[in-house]
């Protein structure tokens, strides 16, 4: 029989061990308990914030919101919204469907795209290209029938005075180096070609002031072999739409080549040439009247506001006279208006 002292001992572990059940049932029992609710929306924005941060690149909040939106051009249909990515972050096929798109939109806005210099045959051609350095394709149509009216062959050039073929140039600038380089050109052509303006880029490009994009203008509208004319509008724009962040005009050319269709490089470098000079000017583009303006990652860098961007439309999108003196019959039936003469008012 225990003892009274004996039997509390015995009862303090039991009231010990009821104490520890009840405290395990306790913590068995909390995950039991509905967790209070997590906020939903932290996640997904995150994700969001991450997502724009990542597309953004530190590019201008203007061109964030032109992807996140449709972009609306007044007189042009709808367009798809297309998400545009950066070039190192947009996949090769996705940046070649992108740039055949842009092609085919500026096909449908300018059918009627052609050289914007005058020429009746490929000398004249190759003439007016060499002129065209460091000036305006209208100031070298305006200068250029006097100058193929007194000399209008390769042989008439060559024996030409340079002191009277420089006063023709004279309104072209760099007159004395244009007058040098035409008159040598006009040599190379008789001594070394028979008077007659070679069909091929390794023979272009041997001739007197003539490199690849000249040889390239040649080739496409004289002969009509594909070729690239990246000049400056070309760069421009090519860099604005991401299809290559070159620089050097070669490197351009082969990026922008790899793109297309051999068949399709002459008319595409009228396209965008068109485009640059009449609506993705490089001071001021008038982003807000671009019909491609969903396509184009660079949308904002200029005018947005439709109204503001229609005034800063040129040539015949803004209903003012082209360049060519004798523009093709399909300028002039889009509402084209030829140029005006040197000297007219």
């Amino acid at each position: 029989m225990k003892t009274a002292p004996e039997e509390a001992a015995a009862k303090r572990p039991a009231k010990k061990a009821v104490a520890k059940k009840s405290a395990s049932e306790k913590t068995t029992a909390t995950p039991k308990k509905p967790a209070p609710a997590k906020p939903a929306p932290a996640k997904p924005a995150a994700k969001k914030a991450t997502a724009r941060k990542t597309a953004s690149g530190g590019r201008p909040a203007s061109v964030e919101a032109a992807k996140d939106a449709a972009v609306t051009v007044k007189g042009v249909a709808p367009a798809k919204t297309i998400a545009v990515k950066p070039a190192r972050n947009e996949s090769r096929t996705a940046l070649v469907r992108r740039a055949r798109r842009i092609n085919r939109e500026l096909a449908e806005v300018y059918p009627y795209a052609h050289p914007e210099l005058d020429f009746e045959n490929p000398f004249q051609l190759i003439v007016a290209t060499v002129l065209s350095a460091q000036t305006t394709d209208l100031r070298v149509n305006q200068t250029t029938p006097a100058l193929f009216a007194r000399y209008p062959t390769p042989e008439d050039l060559a024996a030409a005075n340079p002191e009277e073929v420089e006063e023709i140039l004279r309104p072209t600038g760099f007159f004395r180096a244009k007058t040098k380089s035409v008159i040598g050109l006009s040599k190379a052509l008789v001594e070394q070609f028979g008077g007659e303006v070679p069909g091929r880029l390794e023979d272009l490009v041997k001739l007197p002031g003539v490199g690849r994009k000249t040889a390239f203008v040649v080739l496409g509208n004289a002969f009509g072999r594909p070729g690239l004319t990246v000049d400056t509008h070309f760069q421009r724009l090519v860099r604005r739409w991401q299809w290559s962040d070159e620089t050097d005009p070669d490197k351009i050319e082969a990026a922008v080549g790899a793109l297309f269709p051999k068949s399709e490089w002459t008319m595409l470098s009228h396209y965008v040439i068109f485009h640059g000079r009449r609506i993705c000017h490089a001071r001021k583009p008038a982003c807000g009247a671009c019909p491609i303006a969903p396509l184009c990652p660079a949308y904002g860098e200029g005018e947005t506001d439709p109204e503001k961007a229609k005034k800063l439309l040129k040539y015949e999108k803004g209903g003012f006279p082209g360049q060519r003196l004798k523009p093709p019959q399909a300028y002039l039936d889009a509402g084209g208006k030829p140029a005006p003469p040197l000297g007219a008012r």
